[in-house]
């Protein structure tokens, strides 16, 4: 049922929603509404007036400006608030809509600000500070790893500065979005720091330490902008690529590998032979590695995987054929317990960004330590982890079945594949791995 204003004529000025004629309205339509029915207003669009079983109530219904969600505020309730006044009430809402404000959101920032205000006076006031604590020893020390969660703890302590002593439930969106901007050169972290604390309001909410009805800006705010631009090189934008290595390329790199240290061109090298990832590698340990009447064998297990919270992850198995078989041999005979990249680091083993940083040192373009003299690498442009990228292509180029060459990366398999496929596949991880090796071999000598 729809209700028509019609602009009353002859004023001469400038027509307002306030100055329309509300004579038109039909009040023993509005009596007559059952529940769950509803009029609109013609030329008001978003204003109805809704009826239950016992009120009739004027609501504003609305696109949200802030999020795109559609929303719905009450006005007041008829016949208390007049058409007209119900019609005035509604411009004010709209405007206020159309300079881009949610007044939901606004109402609801408004009562959060009151019941952090009086519980302030109660307790002191719950800061931002005090809120991603409780995140980070509720949650991040309970569920991630030790070296994830102390980057997180690092992350949050070198970065939250600017708001850390505001208080938490009358964080204003401007607020937000002026600590991401000051962030917003570093786009990777940024956008990483922006994640935590959205997971942290939802935390604090979820526990309620903060009332229901607080925003959580940081689920709003610059959503899309915070994107990595890519590395720059000799002063050149290399783009967030992909790096594979062609088949000279990885060639010529394992050629070179002897001109890293031992520790270096070892992990390279296991990089290239078994395409696992870097932080595996280095937490390598002893107790992991098993003689079996197929050859030898790493078992990683699923705890020290990228895949520990997939319910369906198992421990990955890892076939060490060629070089990487002689790698792990020789230093099994060094460290025959414990890891097998050991360090006197907090981690025990050495980290994986170490490997990184050797690999960086000696790229042509590198300006650490300018004084020493070092061999440069004739490959450029590449980290380890392309090298992981680099063996499963030739996996796929080599004709290795889709499957089998996600399962030696140690993905865990989409959706109900997932579920119901549960062969582990170390007859074809073998296989593939020895191909790869003759492969890896036939490059190294400079033949295709």
């Amino acid at each position: 049922m729809i209700l028509k204003v019609t602009p009353d004529g002859g004023t001469g000025h400038q027509e307002t929603y306030a100055d329309r004629d509300f004579m038109h309205f039909d009040a023993r339509a509005a009596k007559q509404l059952q529940p769950d029915q509803h009029i609109m207003v013609d030329g008001c669009p978003g204003l109805r007036l809704e009826a239950t079983a016992t009120t009739k109530t004027w609501t504003y219904r609305y696109k949200s400006p802030v999020d795109g969600r559609m929303r719905q505020k009450a006005i007041g309730r008829w016949p208390a608030m007049s058409f007209g006044k119900a019609v005035s009430e509604w411009e004010t809402l709209k405007l206020s809509r159309d300079a881009g404000n949610d007044p939901s959101l606004a109402q609801k920032a408004d009562r959060a600000v009151e019941i952090a205000a009086a519980k302030e006076k109660r307790v002191g006031a719950y800061t931002v500070r005090r809120l991603v604590e409780d995140y980070l020893a509720g949650h991040i020390d309970v569920n991630r790893k030790a070296k994830g969660a102390a980057e997180v703890r690092r992350m949050m302590d070198r970065n939250l500065g600017p708001v850390a002593q505001l208080t938490a439930a009358t964080l204003k969106r401007s607020e937000a979005f002026d600590f991401l901007e000051a962030l917003s050169s570093t786009p990777v972290q940024a956008a990483s720091i922006k994640q935590e604390l959205g997971a942290a309001w939802d935390y604090a909410l979820d526990a309620g330490r903060l009332p229901e009805e607080s925003p959580n800006w940081w689920r709003l705010i610059m959503r899309g902008k915070l994107r990595s631009k890519g590395k720059e090189l000799l002063g050149e934008k290399a783009g967030a690529v992909k790096r594979v290595l062609s088949d000279a390329e990885a060639g010529e790199l394992i050629r070179w590998l002897p001109n890293f240290t031992q520790l270096a061109d070892d992990a390279l090298t296991l990089y290239l032979w078994t395409c696992t990832r870097g932080a595996e590698i280095m937490a390598m340990e002893a107790g992991e590695i098993t003689d079996e009447p197929t050859g030898l064998w790493w078992t990683v297990p699923k705890l020290k995987t990228k895949n520990a919270r997939h319910e369906h992850a198992t421990d990955l198995r890892v076939p060490l054929v060629g070089r990487a078989e002689v790698v792990v041999r020789r230093r099994l005979a060094a460290t025959p317990k414990g890891y097998l990249f050991p360090s006197r680091g907090r981690f025990g083993h050495v980290e994986q960004k170490t490997i990184g940083v050797a690999v960086h040192y000696h790229m042509p373009y590198a300006k650490t330590h300018p004084e020493l003299e070092r061999t440069r690498l004739p490959v450029t442009k590449w980290a380890p982890h392309d090298l992981r990228r680099t063996g499963r292509t030739l996996l796929a180029a080599l004709g290795c079945p889709g499957e089998v060459g996600e399962a030696i990366l140690g993905h865990v398999q989409p959706g109900i594949q997932g579920v119901y496929n549960r062969h582990a596949y170390d007859k074809e991880r073998r296989v593939w791995l020895k191909k790869l090796d003759a492969r890896l071999e036939s490059l190294a000598a400079g033949t295709r």
